[in-house]
């Protein structure tokens, strides 16, 4: 099934959204943090589907790190996109948000003091 990704033009969240494609000329999606309607139509990557073998071979310790500095947020926001891209796998609207404010150059703790469910730990909503 499509993923289809939205901006919120209210609150500026990522909405991802699945439809076949016979849903989405009627589907009416709506921001999962604000509830607004008012989205825009984002351009999504393409999903390459990869064996786990192929992907474990991408994964090279020394040219994964190449270049990383911890204390630069977009050079961190750089290593975390390639790093779920070389994985193949989605790991929802808060990562993507994290990243692109790093790429951005937001520093990890102005995006932690004002995303607080990021330091919540699995048993503190529980």
């Amino acid at each position: 099934m499509p993923t289809y990704e939205f901006r919120c033009l209210e609150c500026g969240h990522i909405v991802r959204r699945f439809y076949t494609y016979a849903e989405y000329d009627s589907a009416r999606p709506s921001c999962s943090h604000c509830e607004s309607t008012n989205l825009r139509r984002l351009i999504s990557r393409v999903a390459l589907a990869k064996s786990e073998e192929s992907r474990l071979e991408s994964l090279d310790p020394e040219s994964m790190i190449a270049g990383l500095d911890e204390n630069d947020p977009k050079s961190m926001g750089h290593f975390m996109r390639k790093l779920s891209t070389e994985m193949g796998e989605d790991m929802g609207d808060e990562f993507s948000e994290v990243v692109e404010r790093l790429e951005k150059g937001e520093s990890p703790e102005s995006i932690e003091s004002s995303m607080p469910e990021l330091s919540a730990g699995p048993s503190d909503g529980l």
